[in-house]
């Protein structure tokens, strides 16, 4: 099994969340991997690159839209811990790091319908991603409010409680 989670074949490390999903699930109280620039709030509270939110602390509910690559399961690891908030990753489900990081410890895994078109800083929506992606919870409430929006027809895919 292979641990690297990079798809990316655009050589661009910033691929923000369509803002649907972060509006639909929030609100969140820290996004820690958000970009320096960004066209709209995913969080109450933002850390950047520069201030590396993976060592600062973190607190609330947290929304995670990791960098994707040799880092993703580290970042995965720390929500985890924290078991409050959601992530959005590729669902690499053959991964080392999928099967300890989140078969291990997940409360459920949200898999979408369809691959997502992610957006880049400037607000303009990109193309469509490499890989299909997946919503991450680590608690019963983060998972009763994905249930809700998928009731409510606002994400389509199909939910898998651990």
């Amino acid at each position: 099994m292979k641990d690297n989670f990079n798809t990316n074949t655009n050589n661009n490390d910033e691929w923000l969340t369509p803002p649907y999903i972060t509006k639909e699930l929030g609100p969140f109280d820290l996004d820690p991997c958000s970009p320096i620039v960004r066209p709209w709030d995913t969080a109450k509270n933002h850390y950047n690159i520069n201030q590396n939110g993976l060592y600062l602390p973190w607190g609330g509910r947290v929304w995670l839209n990791p960098p994707y690559g040799k880092e993703t399961f580290n970042w995965i690891s720390k929500l985890a811990d924290h078991k409050m908030g959601v992530a959005l990753i590729f669902a690499r489900t053959e991964t080392i790091g999928f099967h300890k990081e989140i078969w291990e410890k997940a409360n459920s895994v949200f898999f979408f319908k369809g691959r997502l078109r992610f957006y880049y800083v400037n607000g303009e929506r990109g193309g469509t991603a490499n890989a299909p992606s997946c919503l991450v919870s680590y608690s019963n409430y983060d998972t009763m409010i994905i249930e809700k929006s998928i009731k409510n027809n606002k994400i389509v895919g199909r939910l898998v409680k651990l």
